[in-house]
């Protein structure tokens, strides 16, 4: 996993509008990435509500918020207008933004072995640094996790 201090990795990817996203288009903001498994499950609904509901707050402190995961745009679209999200949703099908940041790996669940997101939030500087890695992402208080 990228640790407090890493350069974000090098990438592109889209948007659920299918724009496109870029390392590159990050810097000169500050940013939060969340990596969450999938969008309208019971957990990544509440993490990406606590966010909306606080995105005034999250504005004001200077971020750009951006989730990810291995969902289609299509998906993301519908995420987006179910719950009213003010913020963009990454499209990492292929994992690759998940494992360049090292929150893809083996995961357990119901005794079942599988490969999925660690839910992790990266928080960057205007430089494109991290400054905070969140593990242990509590979903109805993520932004106060993101703003101490």
């Amino acid at each position: 996993m990228l640790e407090v201090g890493a350069t974000l990795p090098q990438f592109s990817t889209i948007d659920q509008n299918e724009k496109t996203v870029t390392t590159e288009s990050l810097k000169g903001n500050k940013t939060v990435l969340y990596f969450y498994p999938k969008d309208d499950t019971p957990t990544c609904t509440t993490q990406a509500c606590n966010l909306r509901d606080n995105y005034d707050a999250l504005l004001a402190a200077g971020y750009k918020v951006y989730g990810i995961s291995p969902d289609k745009a299509t998906k993301h679209q519908k995420f987006i207008a179910k719950y009213d999200l003010p913020f963009d949703l990454l499209v990492d099908e292929d994992h690759a933004l998940a494992e360049a940041f090292g929150v893809w790996g083996e995961k357990k669940m119901y005794g079942r072995t599988y490969m999925g997101i660690f839910r992790t939030t990266f928080v960057i500087d205007e430089n494109g640094v991290i400054t905070e890695v969140i593990a242990k992402v509590k979903a109805k208080e993520h932004t106060t996790q993101i703003l101490g």
